[in-house]
C-alpha cells in the first residue's frame, strides 16, 4: 500500500485555488507541480495540513478558513497617502502593487485600492486576507 504523506515529507502537488465565488486566484495547471516540505511553513498552514494523510494519485477538495490562510483583513492597514510622495516614474492605477521600505526587515507590499487627484489609498493586507479559500489538491508524489 502507498505511503501517506506526513509532516517532514517533501511532496509535489498540483492545485487550483478558488475564492468563495468560484474565481480561480492561483493554479499549477500548465506548470510543474508545486514542491514543498510539509510543516516547513513555506505555505499557508491549512494547505500544508490538507496534504497530510494523502497518498500519491489522491485528489481532494479542501476549504481553508481565512484564519488558516492569510488571516483577517485589518482596516488599520489601509492608509491614504499624498500622491506627491510617490516617485513620478511609477505608473499608478487601481490594483498596482507597490513596495515600501520599513527600515529593517522585509519590504512592505502595498496594493493601490483608491485614487484621487491628490491622494492614493493603499492596502498593506495580503490581497487574500479575509478570504475563505477552496483548494483542489492532487498529490503527485512524495519525494
Amino acid at each position: 500500500m502507498a505511503q501517506a504523506a506526513q509532516a517532514g515529507d517533501t511532496v509535489k502537488v498540483h492545485y487550483t485555488g478558488k475564492l468563495q465565488d468560484g474565481t480561480v486566484f492561483d493554479s499549477s495547471e500548465g506548470r510543474d507541480p508545486l514542491e514543498f516540505t510539509i510543516g516547513s511553513g513555506s505555505l499557508i498552514e491549512g494547505f500544508e495540513q490538507a496534504v497530510v494523510g494523502m497518498t500519491p494519485g489522491e485528489a481532494k477538495m479542501v476549504q481553508i478558513p481565512s484564519a488558516e490562510a492569510y488571516g483577517p483583513h485589518h482596516d488599520e492597514m489601509v492608509q491614504e497617502i499624498e500622491r506627491a510622495v510617490i516617485p513620478g516614474e511609477i505608473d499608478l492605477d487601481i490594483g498596482v502593487r507597490l513596495q515600501a521600505s520599513q527600515g529593517e526587515g522585509p519590504p512592505l507590499l502595498l496594493t493601490v485600492v483608491e485614487m484621487s487627484e491628490s491622494t492614493i489609498t493603499v492596502d498593506a493586507n495580503h490581497p487574500l486576507a479575509g478570504e475563505d479559500l477552496t483548494f483542489e489538491i492532487d498529490l503527485v508524489e512524495i519525494a
